[in-house]
């Protein structure tokens, strides 16, 4: 039965994805944490920091919370689930989408996405904060963090270095 439960709650994420996978961390977050309690808001934000610092895809967190939830399993029902809904209507949005790529309503709803698509990711970035500061040192740590990354050109692993190096001696 949790297996079913991953396969309809990652389908529905996948279908959702628009914009990117970031994009639907706030929904994912609601359903593993809030609906279904197969991670605490810390844990779930603790994945998600696992998975930004891995190389690869920055959807890690969807195998990792399957593993967590599933074993085995639940890593390969969550992966598919999530990736493969969304792949092969990605494949169909995009013929439909070159069908009018002459059309001039076309550049008018790419821009009206873009803004959704950053409120979207700042309300991901807005969760996982508050899910992560527990008290008033790691809310410093995420503060300093945040301004680092967007007044400063300093590559985001560095950024995360900062984090870890202040989290393990100051906590």
């Amino acid at each position: 039965m949790i297996l079913l439960s991953l396969a309809i709650v990652f389908t529905q994420l996948s279908l959702l994805a628009f914009g990117g996978g970031n994009a639907i961390l706030p929904e994912m977050q609601h359903q593993v944490v809030e609906i279904h309690h197969w991670l605490t808001a810390a844990e779930f934000s603790a994945m998600f920091a696992i998975a930004q610092a891995a190389p690869g895809p920055n959807m890690m967190i969807v195998p990792l919370v399957g593993w967590h939830v599933a074993g085995p399993a639940g890593l390969l029902i969550t992966s598919l689930a999530k990736f493969g809904p969304s792949s092969v209507l990605a494949v169909f949005a995009l013929k439909f989408w070159n069908h009018f790529k002459d059309h001039p309503l076309r550049e008018r709803f790419e821009q009206a996405l873009k803004p959704v698509t950053v409120g979207l990711v700042l309300t991901s970035a807005w969760i996982i904060a508050d899910a992560s500061a527990q008290n008033g040192l790691l809310a410093g740590i995420i503060g300093i963090a945040t301004v680092m990354s967007l007044f400063k050109k300093i590559h985001p692993l560095w950024v995360m270095v900062f984090g870890a190096a202040a989290g393990a001696c100051l906590l």
